[in-house]
């Protein structure tokens, strides 16, 4: 059996519809959560009786009591057996105990307990097809799709203690006050249902004794009624004196208590979760759209959450593009704001690199010539002294034949040189001597200065 998350249970009677919502249990237990009452057209409310998503995991039975005016019970002993075998027993008996034809009802079977060990008591329910449909269609158009049309009747009879023989009476089944179905009890057994319609004459209580009469005779034939019965009203209020009115004094009608209507939709709702398909008079092929349908809604809203969510994320995605655009647009505005002040401040860069460029080059080229003036042997004459973009310095001179080694000494002094804590070539080429006039001799050399930050 499917365990519930919560039940509704419907009563429409008249002009009113009563609603009860129970939360299910373990052990059968209900608890009522809800009642709600409506009144002619007002619709029921829909967060209650219509199935969603949450469905899937919270499991909604929605229950509807049909009315009891166009329902046929009969009562039926057989052998115990197990359900498939009792149900193949009662539907044997459909032909005799339906009068209706049997393709055109809609049937279903409770089972009481028996005093004998070996036999039980089926009451069987049949009602004509078209009153299952037209009462179906009424409850679609007010928006609830049962999952059970159920007799509440059943539970009311199953509530009713039952202390001895006799005959218990239920008034008010039906459109009208003045239907009464009865319930025969002997034995411990139930053995008869049967319904008394009382019209609107100021005779009814000749017509009800007589329509009892005819109802002990047919017991007494059948063999199971073997005392007067004993009357007893289950009903209250002014329904209960109208009715106890139309006894005699000589033999009164016992008045019992019936189960309030909120508690007898509980009773319904406790039995439905234990009974799975016994007394469900909802034909199957209606179960089976009713479940269509709820599918195709859940994936019908799925798509559209999903088209709602792809509308959503374009619109973020627009709105994102939008407000780049409106950012790139203030910073193409800046930055035409800023363009000539960039170039012109590039200019002025410029500039100072180049000014700085030949402040840089007049102190290198100080530099060399102070190092030149500091280390230069007063043999050696010096001829030229060229610095070659800052970066390389030529030495070219003279000196006599025999003065060969003062070059040298002179070169390895410019390797030596320091400016500011550096040494202020990082190369200088071994000298290059040659032949002059006479006896003088031509000498040249180059040096690296170390310097990086000119180009």
């Amino acid at each position: 059996m499917a365990r519930w998350h919560s039940c509704n249970v419907l009563q429409s009677a008249g002009n009113g519809r009563n609603l009860w919502q129970f939360s299910t249990g373990g052990g059968g237990k209900v608890t009522l959560q809800r009642q709600e009452a409506r009144v002619g057209s007002e619709p029921l409310p829909q967060k209650l009786v219509t199935k969603d998503w949450q469905t899937l995991f919270q499991p909604k039975l929605n229950v509807a009591w049909i009315p009891a005016e166009h329902v046929f019970l009969r009562v039926v002993q057989l052998p115990k057996a197990d359900l498939t075998e009792t149900r193949s027993m009662v539907e044997l008996q459909l032909e005799k105990l339906s009068p209706v034809p049997v393709a055109q009802i809609v049937w279903g079977f409770e089972l009481l307990a028996h005093p004998t060990a070996d036999m039980q008591t089926a009451v069987v329910i049949i009602i004509a097809r078209s009153h299952v449909e037209e009462f179906l269609g009424q409850l679609e158009g007010q928006g609830y799709l049962a999952d059970r049309l159920e007799l509440p009747f059943l539970d009311q009879l199953r509530a009713t203690r039952v202390d001895g023989d006799g005959a218990w009476m239920f008034p008010g089944i039906g459109p009208d006050n003045y239907s009464c179905l009865i319930a025969w009890w002997y034995g411990g057994i139930l053995q008869n249902l049967g319904l008394i319609h009382l019209p609107p004459s100021a005779d009814r209580a000749r017509l009800l004794e007589e329509q009892l009469s005819q109802m002990t005779w047919a017991g007494e034939l059948e063999g199971w009624l073997t005392s007067p019965p004993r009357y007893h009203l289950v009903a209250n209020g002014l329904l209960a004196e109208d009715w106890k009115n139309l006894f005699p004094p000589a033999l009164p009608a016992q008045i019992v208590p019936p189960v309030e209507p909120a508690e007898l939709a509980a009773l319904t709702a406790r039995r439905v979760q234990n009974n799975g398909v016994m007394t469900n008079l909802l034909p199957p092929e209606y179960t089976t759209r009713y479940r269509q349908q709820f599918i195709d809604r859940i994936w019908m809203r799925a798509l559209g959450a999903v088209v709602a969510l792809y509308v959503l994320g374009v619109g973020v995605y627009f709105g994102f593009v939008a407000v780049t655009k409106w950012k790139l647009g203030r910073v193409q505005a800046q930055i035409a704001e800023i363009g000539p002040i960039y170039t012109n401040t590039m200019q002025l860069r410029e500039r100072v690199r180049i000014l700085q460029d030949q402040l840089d080059l007049q102190f290198a080229a100080l530099d060399c010539y102070k190092a030149v003036a500091d280390t230069l042997p007063p043999e050696l004459t010096l001829d030229s002294l060229n610095v070659s973009r800052g970066r390389k310095l030529t030495l070219t001179g003279t000196a006599s034949r025999s003065e060969g080694l003062k070059v040298q000494d002179f070169n390895d002094a410019l390797r030596k040189v320091m400016v500011k804590d550096q040494p202020l070539f990082s190369k200088v080429t071994a000298p290059n001597m040659g032949n002059a006039a006479g006896d003088q001799m031509r000498w040249t050399f180059n040096c690296d200065l170390k310097r990086t930050d000119v180009e």
